[in-house]
């Protein structure tokens, strides 16, 4: 299977991996992956994580990508005076 180097601004490049090599290799977007020079090329292995670690990853990720989504929806309810339920 081939795949095209993407270049970035800052002069570096961007493997993209088919959907196809990350379900079989179960590996999921923000998993890291050891680059490992060899005689015949280069290797990429996954770096062996927690799920904890992912899981955090992936909470940081979704709260950076809606933070403005985030930050009105705790104005509104903040607003609103809602309480928890058990309080």
């Amino acid at each position: 299977m081939n795949t095209i180097i993407h270049g970035l601004e800052d002069g570096s490049g961007v493997v993209i991996l088919p959907r196809e090599i990350l379900d079989s290799l179960g590996l999921q977007v923000g998993d890291e992956l050891e680059i490992i020079e060899t005689d015949n090329g280069v290797m990429l292995r996954p770096v062996e994580s927690d799920d904890f670690e992912r899981q955090m990853r992936a909470a940081r990720d979704v709260m950076d990508k809606y933070e403005p989504a985030l930050q009105k929806l705790a104005e509104q309810i903040g607003s609103a005076g809602v309480r928890h339920p058990t309080a």
